[in-house]
């Protein structure tokens, strides 16, 4: 039979009630010792808090506590309270407690005892909790069955300055979510946003679309880091590129082998999936994998068990999954290369991240990030002068920079930049040899010339007769704008791309409404330019 885990209780000490001082009908129950007494709890350690001024009961308390539970292990803890009914005070002192505090998640369980201590302790003890500060649940003690619990009022909008600062840890995770790069593009930030919300709450697996070099992985990365630090997780992250281990290989590597399973396994192995044991797994690229693997990792994930080749026993892993593909899943399953009820598993917190292109608001930030990394890379200041920082910027945010490598062609581009440049102070002569350059790589992976018929012919389609009375420049233009608005995903998303530009010079810009301006020339309509 499986060994319980031990209980740790984590309380304030009650200097009325545990001192035996309340109204005659508590004078004989002090709420910390009878908690370890409780006959349905066995408490392995109690970790007791205490503002300074109350050392000595806090002495007498543990003593009692040896007398009636001599399992129990007590620690004092003497917080820097000076006032126990000042709510910053209070909460910053058991908010700092929390922080230094080593939790062991995988081997205890935490209980949060808010029987005792002020109204205001109560309040902080319960906010710590529920923000997984304080990972436990949360328990009340009582002489008797019926006796009335206290309600505890929660409403912060009463504690500004608490809710001050529950809004700047939340501004430091959305930080450490965008690697301290501050992104300007708004769908971005809403992404962001409630991403962190959902590490925070859930332990679902998290789905992260977008194309080569959006930044999955490294977003993957941060997310475990903000539940690590939430002590949400305990263990590793584990990151496995699929598109790696495709073939007869890939069901070994994943949910491991015993010593013999097949030709060549002269030892066993564990396989990712326990390595992961605690912590989070990262998929990049899941869609690479096959159908029987991803019949193992939907049993792996709802049942938290698998055999490993060549095995009678399983093996068990309590993971969060992380998957990452440039796929287009939905597609994958109509064409049977992807098992729907896999899709449907892992689909339900799925984050499309732009790429580059479409966040040209972002490109000027994170040209910033990409100089301070060069600039750790190549052990030198990479610095740009004002006229090759707005060359660059106009290239790169321009409709020209189609950026299909993403943030990879950004952060290569600076560090060609900033080797090339003398001292690393990169000038115009950098920046033009540059965009020549990216122009080049673009123009090699575009399609060929037939491309342009395909452009021309749709042009047609959409303009019909009037199409051969177009100048040259007006027809060059629509292509292009029906580019865009075929890419896009919907009329402000395309205005947004085509007016990018103008729009900074301009007080107001309705986007859409110019672009439905623009089609209406033509005789064309957003609705048929989409299809």
């Amino acid at each position: 039979m499986a060994r319980a885990r031990p209980t740790v209780v984590i309380g304030m000490l009650g200097t009325t009630l545990d001192a035996g001082k309340g109204p005659r009908r508590w004078e004989k129950w002090r709420p910390t010792v009878a908690l370890c007494a409780h006959d349905d709890l066995l408490v392995s350690r109690l970790e007791l808090l205490h503002p300074p001024t109350w050392k000595s009961l806090a002495e007498v308390i543990a003593d009692d506590v040896g007398q009636v539970s001599p399992e129990t292990v007590v620690r004092l803890h003497s917080l820097a309270i000076g006032d126990p009914w000042d709510l910053e005070e209070v909460y910053a002192a058991l908010h700092d407690f929390a922080r230094a505090y080593t939790f062991d998640i995988d081997r205890e369980d935490y209980l949060i005892h808010i029987t005792t201590g002020t109204h205001i302790a109560q309040i902080c003890m319960f906010l710590l909790a529920e923000s997984r500060h304080l990972p436990g649940r949360l328990v009340q003690s009582s002489p008797r069955p019926d006796d009335k619990v206290d309600i505890i009022d929660l409403d912060l909008a009463r504690y500004d300055r608490v809710a001050a600062r529950f809004a700047r840890e939340h501004a430091d995770a959305a930080t450490l979510l965008k690697a301290g790069i501050a992104t300007r593009a708004p769908a971005f930030n809403r992404l962001i946003d409630e991403l962190e919300q959902v590490a925070n709450a859930s332990s679902d697996p998290i789905l992260l679309l977008g194309a080569t070099g959006v930044g999955k992985s490294e977003l993957a990365r941060r997310v475990y880091e903000l539940k690590r630090a939430r002590r949400r997780l305990t263990g590793p992250l584990v990151e496995v590129n699929c598109a790696t281990i495709r073939g007869d290989g890939a069901m070994s590597a994943l949910f491991g082998h015993v010593k013999g399973a097949f030709t060549g396994a002269a030892a066993p192995r564990a396989g990712f999936l326990k390595q992961a044991d605690g912590g989070a797994l990262f998929l990049d690229e899941i869609g690479e994998l096959g159908l029987d693997e991803q019949a193992m990792l939907l049993r792996a994930i709802e049942e938290k068990r698998w055999p490993p080749l060549g095995a009678d026993r399983e093996l068990t892993s309590d993971f969060q999954l992380l998957a990452g593909t440039n796929r287009d899943l939905p597609a994958e399953v109509a064409a049977g290369r992807f098992r729907a009820d896999l899709l449907a598993r892992i689909d339900l917190w799925t984050f499309r991240l732009p790429g580059l292109a479409e966040r040209a608001e972002d490109i000027e930030p994170n040209l910033d990030h990409e100089l301070e990394r060069t600039s750790a890379a190549l052990g030198t200041r990479a610095t740009m002068a004002k006229e090759a920082r707005t060359a660059f910027l106009g290239f790169a945010t321009s409709h020209e920079a189609t950026w299909p490598g993403n943030f990879r062609d950004l952060s290569g581009a600076v560090r060609r930049m900033a080797t090339l440049a003398p001292g690393g102070r990169i000038t115009t002569a950098q920046v033009a040899m540059e965009i020549a350059r990216l122009r080049t790589a673009w123009d090699a992976l575009a399609p060929s010339s037939t491309a342009h018929v395909g452009r021309d012919d749709r042009v047609t389609a959409l303009v019909g007769p009037r199409a051969a009375a177009l100048d040259l420049f007006d027809r060059a233009q629509l292509e292009e704008v029906l580019r865009v608005c075929r890419d896009a995903r919907s009329l402000s998303d395309a205005g947004r791309r085509l007016f990018a530009v103008s729009r900074t010079l301009k007080a107001s810009s309705n986007d859409a409404d110019r672009l439905r301006k623009d089609l209406a020339r033509f005789g064309l309509t957003w609705d048929a330019v989409a299809r």
